[in-house]
């Protein structure tokens, strides 16, 4: 091969590259600019809008209103430590903007779609491993949402399977929980 046809080869795979990098970053903006508060601080008052992160129709995290197969909240390992999970094993997730033991949920809207409840049919659901103070509220649509240690608690759309933790630290106002309700930062 001729230099000139190597270097128009290197150029056009860093091109590639390059094209392929500027849009994760592009969506990547778009992921956390609408999820992020636009005002306010921790513990409620600004809405999150929920941004151009909108949920696949191959995903398979459960949609706004849904419940999981089962009634129960229990604890995975995962790559951030022990976790609390659906009876899927699907991650769970706490907002920073929710007030704590307000009794309601700040995720509205298209907030919802990205971040969709876990939602139950009892008052009560069962729990497995978890050690933190389980409660249900209920929401704008008349569902029964999840809390632990007051804190409503959601999927995020971008977890495709049991396990992930795509949501974790989205927007520094997602997180994971560990067994005691705690917030886990990154």
């Amino acid at each position: 091969m001729t230099a000139p046809a190597v270097l128009h080869r290197r150029f056009t795979m860093l091109s590639r590259v390059s094209k392929t990098a500027a849009v994760a970053a592009l969506l990547m903006t778009f992921v956390v600019a609408g999820c992020t508060s636009t005002g306010g601080s921790s513990g409620g008052g600004a809405q999150d809008t929920g941004g151009a992160y909108g949920q696949s129709s191959g995903s398979s995290a459960p949609t706004s209103g849904s419940s999981s197969g089962s009634d129960t909240l229990m604890t995975a390992d995962s790559d951030l430590g022990e976790i609390v999970v659906d009876a899927d094993g699907k991650t769970l997730y706490m907002f920073d903007n929710d007030t704590q033991d307000s009794g309601k949920s700040s995720c509205t809207g298209e907030c919802l779609t990205n971040w969709p409840p876990l939602t139950v049919e009892s008052d009560a659901p069962a729990v497995e491993g978890v050690t933190g103070e389980v409660g249900t509220i209920t929401t704008a649509d008349g569902s029964t949402q999840v809390t632990l240690n007051g804190w409503p608690l959601y999927y995020f759309a971008g977890d495709a399977a049991a396990g992930d933790v795509n949501g974790q630290g989205v927007g520094g106002i997602w997180w994971v929980l560990s067994p005691a309700g705690e917030r886990m930062a990154e």
